[in-house]
């Protein structure tokens, strides 16, 4: 029975209302010493205060479990970078209507303090609550209490319920963005997002089939052999290459710990080797995924399984940088002893300076002897902030003379890079997924592997 109480007491909560009766009441009896009656009338307001207090007391207490909150989502796991939504599922068992705030208990990483959702239910009544968040790391996200404090329309007490409903989402790379690219991709609207239509030029060395003529054909494909036999104009029929190997090199260095927009480079390289991954295994491709810094972090031979997709994200889900100087010798040696066939080597790493670029240039070099290397890397776009200000001091006259520095130097990396026959692409965070299939796409319709 002691323990019976000692719950209900740990559950009770007092609501502003009580406080400013208390206050009220207190004043009251202070004025008791100048005005004797009031004594009385005070006394009388205490005594139906704490009566009243008991009956809602009593009510909000009367039921067992009074109340069931569950958490759910649409996906079992978080995509990074995006806005996940979240719903909360309330259904009251009282007889009567009651307010409610919901407290729920985050993940720590979202670093949220504010959260709290007021509504009313009535009797009997379910209802859901949606919220949406947005992580910005991979890794493990562990929510906790469902914190419910519940008040009566008397107001004066409020109940808290803790529900348990504990549960772990991992934050996978952007998964939601390649849903919507693959959806776009199916209506033909690939265009919003600024994914280019490439002319192709010539034909891709595959052969498929001879097959009769019609019209809109190439003519320049036309065979004049089956003609001939035929008595009808026979053509031969292309498709493009397949079973190619596509690998995303992720540089996972302590350069792709720099952050924009919340996200860090390595964030938006790995959202980015996700869509290619999948756009290449669409287009019959073998995709794979090299993960490196000072050491080889992650590897996922390139290969057309059926479960290579989920290889890639499995591998992408919790890299992390080491904070460690890239050393791309390691790289190369890797790639020497693995990558036996001429494959696509998709770049993402990052180079602040033209001199930083020299240092690792010999390695991209003898990688491209072998393989077609695309170094893609990011623009700064915190300088081009600076670059569009006008300066009003001396000091910001400065900023902007270093900020312009930096800037020549990042146009000097592409030209080097040209310099040497090695394919680039200079992109801001925001737009790398875009711009990195646009270059996969015009090499595929090329036929530059």
């Amino acid at each position: 029975m002691l323990n019976k109480f000692s719950k209900i007491f740990k559950q009770i909560r007092l609501t502003k209302w009580f406080y400013r009766a208390v206050f009220s009441l207190i004043l009251l009896f202070i004025l008791s010493f100048l005005f004797e009656v009031v004594y009385d009338i005070a006394f009388v307001l205490l005594v139906l205060l704490i009566f009243v207090a008991g009956i809602d007391i009593f009510i909000l207490f009367r039921n067992k479990h009074p109340l069931s909150a569950l958490r759910k989502s649409k996906y079992e796991r978080l995509s990074n970078g995006d806005l996940n939504e979240v719903e909360l599922q309330l259904q009251s068992f009282y007889s009567f209507t009651v307010n409610i705030s919901i407290v729920d208990e985050l993940p720590f990483q979202f670093q949220i303090r504010n959260f709290k959702i007021d509504t009313v239910i009535n009797k009997a009544e379910a209802k859901s609550f949606s919220f949406q968040l947005r992580p910005v790391e991979r890794g493990e996200y562990q929510f906790g209490l469902i914190n419910l404090f519940v008040r009566s329309p008397i107001y004066l007490i409020e109940r808290h319920i803790k529900i348990e409903n504990n549960f772990m989402m991992k934050c996978y790379p952007s998964f939601l963005k390649l849903r919507q690219f693959e959806l776009l991709a199916i209506s033909n609207r690939l265009s919003e997002l600024g994914v280019k239509k490439i002319r192709r030029i010539g034909h891709s060395t595959e052969f498929e089939q001879i097959k009769e003529y019609v019209n809109g054909d190439d003519v320049r494909t036309i065979n004049w052999k089956a003609t001939a036999r035929r008595s009808q104009l026979m053509i031969n029929h292309y498709r493009d290459e397949r079973a190619q190997q596509v690998y995303c090199l992720v540089d996972m260095g302590r350069i792709m710990k720099m952050p924009f927009d919340e996200l860090t480079l390595l964030d938006y390289a790995i959202n980015a080797s996700l869509v290619l991954g999948h756009v290449a295994w669409i287009k019959q491709d073998k995709p794979g995924l090299i993960g490196f810094s000072n050491k080889i972090n992650v590897a996922v031979n390139a290969d057309r399984k059926g479960n290579q997709l989920l290889r890639l994200q499995e591998g992408l889900y919790n890299a992390k940088t080491n904070f460690e100087e890239t050393n791309y010798e390691n790289l190369l040696s890797y790639a020497r002893a693995k990558i036996t066939q001429r494959s696509l080597l998709l770049l993402f790493t990052n180079f602040e300076t033209l001199s930083g670029l020299k240092r690792q240039l010999k390695y991209i070099r003898k990688m491209a002897t072998q393989h077609l290397v695309v170094v893609i890397f990011f623009e700064n776009t915190e300088l081009k902030e600076v670059l569009a200000q006008k300066p009003k001091n001396t000091f910001q006259i400065y900023e902007q003379t270093i900020a312009q520095k930096f800037d020549f130097e990042k146009r000097q990396i592409t030209l080097e890079l040209q310099r040497y026959g090695i394919l680039s692409v200079y992109t801001t965070p925001k737009q790398l997924t875009v711009n990195s299939l646009n270059k996969y796409l015009e090499i595929k319709t090329r036929g530059m592997i």
